[in-house]
């Protein structure tokens, strides 16, 4: 079973890197039509996370009155990496309905549709990191040499969604009601994961079930490094790339069995 797991993903890899310009083609067209006919084009990336982050700090800082030191900081990178991974699951998922067109008249590894997907996301987020400096310099908060350790939680993320893409964008073929009932469930997966309270502020019970969520891990990690200088522990980092492996892994075997009649339901 490991060695059929492994060559799956060594034909995964060979597929992505022989279709990497059409990938590159797919990631381009999704940024141009992003941004088409916008007046600030990819400043949005940095406005976006901003102006959301003004918004929910006066609403939670004020309202709820959370004891969370730096609070504007502790939401915008919550709410940087749960964004790329909503947009781009959301995106994957309708991925290979969108393409159907093309899916017909010539062959292409199916997967490279929600990749490409999750791909232009991440660039946007990466453009969104920009927003992360921004507040830092603005509330004054110390500059930590482990801010360069960023990119590790930031590619298992990137991991965990392309799992989680590959498997939405298969089901959707099938179950087209997922493109409406995920909706949903993103709102209930962001309400589960500490964006704007503290997990202190939860009953222990309840501790150990946020606990269950790969997001929450994501972001406490990115939190760590950025705000608080430190790195985090080993249970965090085996929470990650269990998560992140595990998804790729699941995302990719339910797809290769399922692209197979994706014909006939396109």
């Amino acid at each position: 079973m490991q060695g059929k797991t492994t060559a799956q993903l060594r034909g995964s890899w060979h597929n992505f890197s022989k279709y990497r310009p059409l990938i590159r083609e797919l990631v381009t067209r999704d940024l141009k039509v992003k941004y088409r006919r916008s007046f600030l084009g990819y400043v949005w990336s940095i406005l976006n996370p901003l102006l959301m982050m003004l918004l929910q700090t006066l609403v939670f800082s004020y309202m709820f009155r959370f004891q969370i030191e730096n609070f504007p900081l502790y939401l915008i990178c919550g709410n940087t990496l749960f964004n790329f991974f909503n947009e781009s699951t959301n995106m994957g998922m309708g991925s290979v309905l969108g393409n159907s067109s093309l899916i017909k008249k010539v062959y292409v590894p199916k997967f490279i549709f929600p990749i490409s997907r999750v791909v232009s996301s991440f660039v946007n987020l990466l453009f969104s990191l920009a927003a992360i400096i921004l507040v830092m310099l603005i509330t004054r908060s110390p500059f930590h040499l482990t801010i360069l350790l960023v990119w590790a939680p930031l590619v298992l993320l990137f991991l965990f969604t392309c799992g989680m893409a590959l498997l939405l964008s298969a089901l959707a073929v099938y179950f087209r009601d997922l493109q409406y009932l995920y909706g949903i469930v993103t709102m209930a997966w962001m309400y589960a994961t500490p964006l704007f309270y503290p997990i202190s502020a939860l009953p222990p019970f309840m501790v150990a079930i946020v606990k269950l969520n790969p997001l929450y891990h994501y972001i406490n990690c990115m939190r760590c490094l950025v705000m608080y200088g430190t790195v985090p522990g080993p249970n965090t980092w085996f929470a990650c790339i269990v998560c992140a492996v595990g998804m790729m892994v699941v995302g990719l075997a339910a797809f290769r069995k399922l692209q197979r009649n994706f014909i006939l339901y396109l």
